[in-house]
């Protein structure tokens, strides 16, 4: 008698496990406000059962290095790095069980199930969020440079765009458009020469108010680019600076401009000393602003730079964009700065601060498999899939009752803990649910009830050879338990490879499978005979069983 109750204390304490496992909880989630476009924590009570991709509806994203922007020297370390840069994006993103997996050795897998917006997920994960602080070409030695780069375009064979832009300008900046460019740092905006004498590429530049800055007409913005890229170009612009375009284009008149920022090589500091970064609305101008904080030495080494560069002015770049019109430096900064973003939404500059916050990745990357499923469809698969285990564990209850009666019976009330202990360990071992999982517990309910079998079958045989109830009971389970072992272990190890080896959907598949496997040898083995313990103390005078 006293071995019976430690073993129904034992399953009276793996039932209330199981069920404070199951029981709904207050989950806090990252969702954006609708007022102030701002991540907010929100307090929801759920199942703690995490649904996958396939069921929960989301976005599936295979990455890989994009060296088609120049060769990367180790693209496994490149992705390895990556991966720790966007599991941050991600966990800051707020998407609930995120999977960020690496698959052989240059491939990033990103789920993001219950992700509804693809484009700002993926806006998010492929940033490289590069951030760097240059002074502008102050000497205007690039404009300087212009001529001879114009000679050398022409002795290649390249011609200036014609007397159309030079009408264009004549318009939006009124006046005389034979004025050369004005000398110094220049307040306002003067015009480029007159094109009969202008060269191929001075034609499309026209000088900006900032100290190397050009405006380019946009539908010019790809030949200016194309120019500057020529090694004979590359050769002339003066050491030591380079060229960015801005990220907004500005409307004069009937067209519209993009900026080129001549700025110096060497950034005076980048985004590596970044520690903190957030976004708000300016309450003056109404645009948007991400403030940053800087490392104790970042502040010191901005201090310094910015300190050198007085009434200078600085370009905030951003992935190679210079982001709005470069401030002029009025006075020393310190850890503190902003970056100013215009007429962008308050989201976009979450999404930039959330970036600079986890770092830049080490390589571009590029989307090389991208499948998005709806919460439609999702739902879907839930219902089919608890249709499917629900016809399937009708069946084999008529089958089990139907052939060993009441050992069937005690089998059935086994299988119901058997279905209690598999779904708590999904949230118990912190697992996700798949719509392969789902297969795999169906499957797994068939493995509990084939141990039944093959235990009910070895009773019958003992009982057929004359032996007591009791007897035959004990050397049907002993007798039974090395075929168990065998078969479960073998699917076990299989389970495990597929797991090791798969990714996603074959993971789910494995992990339901494994636990079913655990709990049904718990159920099969302990459960049932403790059931049949239970029934003998009840019935010490039994001589015949219903096996």
């Amino acid at each position: 008698m006293r071995k019976i109750r430690s073993r129904l204390i034992l399953i009276g304490i793996l039932i209330v496990m199981s069920v404070l496992a199951l029981m709904p909880r207050n989950v806090t989630q990252r969702v954006v406000d609708s007022t102030t476009g701002r991540m907010k924590d929100t307090t929801v009570r759920e199942v703690p059962i995490n649904f996958g991709l396939d069921l929960r509806g989301g976005i599936h994203l295979a990455l890989e290095v994009d060296q088609s922007r120049g060769p990367v020297p180790d693209p496994a370390e490149a992705i390895r790095r990556a991966e720790r840069v966007v599991r941050t994006r991600i966990n800051e993103f707020g998407t609930k069980e995120p999977v960020v997996q690496i698959v052989g050795n240059n491939r990033l897998i990103v789920e993001l199930p219950g992700e509804q917006d693809p484009a700002r997920a993926k806006g998010i994960i492929q940033r490289t969020a590069f951030l760097e602080f240059r002074i502008t070409d102050m000497k205007n030695l690039f404009r300087d440079a212009l001529p001879e780069i114009d000679r050398t375009l022409r002795a290649a064979g390249v011609h200036a765009a014609g007397a159309a832009a030079a009408s264009a300008v004549s318009q939006l900046f009124g006046g005389d458009t034979t004025k050369q460019k004005g000398k110094g740092k220049g307040k306002g905006r003067t015009a480029a020469p007159d094109t009969s004498q202008a060269g191929p590429l001075s034609a499309l530049l026209f000088q900006g108010q900032v100290p190397g800055e050009f405006l380019v007409p946009e539908e010019q913005v790809s030949a200016a680019d194309t120019l500057l890229t020529r090694p004979d170009v590359r050769r002339l612009i003066p050491r030591g600076l380079d060229y960015k375009w801005g990220t907004e284009v500005e409307s004069r008149g009937a067209r519209s401009y993009r900026a080129l920022y001549v700025v110096e090589e060497k950034a005076i500091i980048t985004g590596d000393e970044l520690e903190k970064a957030t976004a708000r609305r300016d309450p003056m101008t109404n645009q948007s602003i991400v403030e940053f904080v800087l490392s104790r030495r970042g502040g010191r080494l901005f201090e310094r730079e910015t300190g050198r560069h007085v009434n200078d002015f600085m370009a905030i770049i951003l992935d190679g964009r210079v982001q709005g019109t470069p401030p002029v430096i009025k006075s020393q900064i310190g850890q503190r700065g902003q970056i100013e973003l215009g007429s962008k939404s308050l989201q976009e500059a979450n999404d930039l601060a959330l970036v600079l916050r986890a770092g830049a990745l080490p390589a571009p990357l590029t989307i090389v498999e991208e499948r998005t499923i709806g919460p439609s469809l999702g739902k879907d698969s839930i219902n089919d899939g608890i249709r499917a285990g629900i016809a399937g564990v009708i069946l084999v209850v008529l089958i089990m009752v139907v052939f060993y009666r009441l050992s069937g019976v005690l089998a059935v009330a086994a299988l119901a803990l058997y279905m209690l202990f598999t779904l708590a360990g999904l949230p118990g071992f912190g697992f996700t649910l798949t719509l392969p999982g789902l297969a795999g517990f169906v499957l797994s309910v068939g493995i509990a009830v084939d141990a039944n079998v093959l235990i009910f079958e070895r009773i019958r045989e003992e009982l057929q050879h004359g032996k007591l109830v009791r007897t035959a009971v004990d050397e049907g389970f002993t007798h039974a338990m090395t075929a168990i072992i065998d078969s479960n272990v073998s699917t076990a190890l299989t389970a495990f490879i597929l797991y090791l080896v798969g990714t996603g959907p074959v993971q789910g598949f494995a992990i339901t499978l494994i636990i079913g496997i655990a709990a049904s040898m718990i159920t099969a083995v302990f459960v049932v005979r403790t059931f049949f313990m239970i029934w003998l103390q009840r019935r010490p005078d039994m001589v015949t069983l219903s096996v």
